[in-house]
C-alpha cells in the first residue's frame, strides 16, 4: 500500500454570466495559476462543469489558499462568486 498524500481542493463558484465576462481577465487568470503551478504549489487545475460553473485547483498542502484566490485576477474582476477548500487525501494514485 502506498503513502496517503494530503492535498488541498479549492472550489469556486463563478456568478451566472462568467462565460460573457471572463474574456478580458482569462489570459491574467491562467497566467496566474501557471505561476503557482511553476512554483510547485498548483498541482492542477480547470473549469466544472459545460458552460463552466465553477473551478476545482488542486493545491500542494502546505499552499496559501487564500492568496491564490485574493491575487487571482477572476476574484478582483468579480468572477468568483464564492470559493471554499478542503483538505483532500489521495490513498489511490
Amino acid at each position: 500500500m502506498g503513502i496517503e498524500a494530503e492535498h488541498l481542493a479549492l472550489f469556486y463558484e463563478y456568478v451566472g454570466d462568467v462565460t460573457e465576462r471572463r474574456g478580458p481577465h482569462r489570459e491574467a487568470h491562467l497566467a496566474w495559476l501557471r505561476q503557482w503551478q511553476a512554483d510547485g504549489r498548483l498541482i492542477a487545475g480547470g473549469a466544472l462543469g459545460d458552460p463552466p460553473s465553477g473551478a476545482l485547483l488542486l493545491l500542494r498542502s502546505d499552499a496559501d489558499a487564500e492568496s491564490l484566490v485574493s491575487g487571482d485576477p477572476y476574484n478582483s474582476a468579480g468572477l468568483i462568486a464564492s470559493w471554499r477548500v478542503t483538505p483532500w487525501k489521495v490513498p489511490v494514485r
